[in-house]
């Protein structure tokens, strides 16, 4: 049954007061667990200097939905200096509500800057497993280094979690995930990797979403990934829905607002995010105030951008249609300036915060690949073939973004981005047009992750793209990995890790190039 605007807007009313409600609503005390809770393991994410978001949800079986009553449970959990538990930093009981699929979010404040803790979830005489998280460093602190490791786009079917297993591997202080946690369709029949592919299954209801997230949580690779270090989030389109933009998808449905709030109200339950001050009524979780900044001490600011919820429609787009195609030049309306893919308000934001920034370094985390990227040669400036749904479908919205970078100057900005299932290596200029004017300097270096699973165009493709394009210095889309950064007061390295082989769940990993961004030069250099 497709989850309509009536149905939404009568569950919506009941969330209403919600944590008025998690607070008052009686609970059920279990002494003893007749199955095991926390079958999609614990989380952490939104780091402070003094404060951790703390995650799980109550799911014995996570493939079905019911093997929990729909009643409120109460769930311990402590947080503590070490991982044996013997110094105790906070503990308390949560209430799971059903009406959030029993999912847990405890924002723990009062903890102690810059430093390692351990936690844990219990339910009756069942524990969770341990956790380790932290906090950030103070805000006039100046850490030695930073390791953190990005990744997205990590479709169920295309292949195996290794790489999250390499990524706690790694030892990571932060870890960041930039979209598509999970897709909205599936599951697929596969009698090889490269079959065809149809989409099906596809996720409309509350439910649906739900049932996506309890099976990607279930892999335990991926719960290894949560349990090394706290998560900075946000999402792209499958999320949702397949290259929607803000209320309108492929489909066209008139009832889209209603599902993307049921995908969002998901979404939320799933991710170790606070919630954010949403409006009272039967409009909750129509929005989600997602972006946000998160500082690293003086070292590093991170910039978490949302390009979905508040973008223009994709230009051009065939009638009858929405989403995203390629289009040439003699499309009019992508040029247009009043078209954004942020939105003025948080346009507006990140403007504030790149004026602010005192941060050594500072990380645009955001979806799609912002360096332009023809998919055809340019004879000349104005000319090429571009794809509507990235940032070359919105070019003046990149250009406002470069002039604030220009009009602030920002230390060592850096821009790190997902979605298209490849590696890239780019050097961000006011005019990729004019590629070796003097007066066209480099601003910020972007380094683009490729996919965890998900499945890319051929290589040989992408070494058209590179060629075509001067200021992308490098480029490969037929791997799976993420990418792991250090990061020092002096420079920033970038290593593409890639996996050998993503339908192997014991696969290999190495790196496959590594780049150097150095303090005051924008430029990237191809580490040795």
């Amino acid at each position: 049954m497709q989850y309509d605007r009536r149905s939404f807007l009568a569950h919506a009313a009941r969330l209403a007061s919600l944590a008025a409600f998690a607070a008052a609503a009686p609970v059920k005390t279990i002494a003893r667990s007749t199955s095991y809770p926390f079958s999609l393991g614990v989380a952490s994410g939104s780091p402070r200097s003094t404060s951790v978001v703390l995650w799980t949800r109550i799911l014995p079986d996570p493939l079905d939905a019911q093997s929990i009553a729909p009643e409120p449970v109460g769930v311990r959990w402590e947080i503590a200096e070490d991982d044996r538990f013997k110094r105790i930093a906070a503990q308390g009981t949560a209430t799971a509500l059903a009406e959030l699929a029993h999912s847990v979010h405890v924002d723990v404040t009062g903890l102690q800057p810059e430093r390692w803790y351990w936690y844990r979830f219990m339910l009756g005489d069942a524990v969770s497993p341990v956790g380790r998280t932290r906090t950030a460093p103070r805000a006039d602190a100046m850490p030695s280094s930073l390791r953190f490791a990005f990744a997205s786009c990590q479709h169920w079917e295309f292949g195996e979690y290794v790489a999250h297993r390499h990524i706690a591997n790694a030892a990571p202080d932060l870890i960041a995930f930039l979209g598509d946690y999970i897709y909205e369709w599936g599951p697929y029949e596969l009698s090889h990797p490269m079959s065809p592919r149809r989409r099906s299954h596809e996720s409309f209801t509350l439910a649906d979403y739900r049932a996506r997230y309890a099976q990607y949580k279930s892999d335990p690779q991926l719960q290894a990934a949560h349990l090394a270090a706290p998560w900075i989030v946000t999402w792209d389109d499958h999320e949702v829905a397949n290259d929607y933009g803000a209320d309108r998808d492929e489909r066209l449905d008139p009832d889209f607002i209603a599902r993307r709030a049921a995908a969002y109200q998901a979404f939320y339950e799933h991710m170790p995010v606070r919630l954010p001050g949403l409006p009272d009524g039967p409009n909750r979780f129509t929005h989600f105030r997602l972006y946000g900044r998160y500082d690293w001490g003086r070292l590093a600011r991170f910039h978490v951008l949302d390009d979905r919820q508040y973008r223009s429609y994709q230009a051009c787009q065939p009638r009858g249609c929405g989403g995203s195609s390629s289009v040439s030049s003699s499309c009019a309306e992508r040029m247009a300036a009043s078209r954004t893919l942020l939105g003025q308000g948080q346009e507006a934001w990140l403007d504030g915060g790149l004026a602010s920034s005192r941060a050594k370094w500072n990380f645009i985390a955001q979806q799609t690949l912002m360096a332009q990227s023809s998919q055809v040669p340019i004879a000349q400036p104005g000319e090429g073939r571009f794809w509507t749904d990235a940032w070359d479908g919105y070019p003046a919205a990149r250009s406002r973004l470069f002039d604030s970078m220009l009009r602030h100057r920002p230390a060592n900005p850096v821009v790190i981005s997902g979605d298209v299932h490849s590696f890239f290596a780019s050097d961000l200029k006011p005019d990729f047009d004019r590629p070796a004017s003097p007066d066209n300097p480099v601003l910020a270096a972007e380094f683009c992750g490729t996919s965890v699973t998900s499945n890319s165009r051929p290589q040989a493709r992408t070494d058209q793209y590179v060629a075509q394009n001067p200021h992308i210095r490098y480029g490969r889309s037929d791997r799976r990995g993420f990418v792991l950064m250090d990061v020092t007061p002096s420079r920033s390295i970038a290593r593409f890790q890639a996996l050998e082989d993503v339908y192997r769940a014991d696969s290999g990993i190495e790196t496959l190039a590594s780049f150097v961004v150095e303090d005051g030069r924008a430029g990237i250099v191809r580490a040795s």
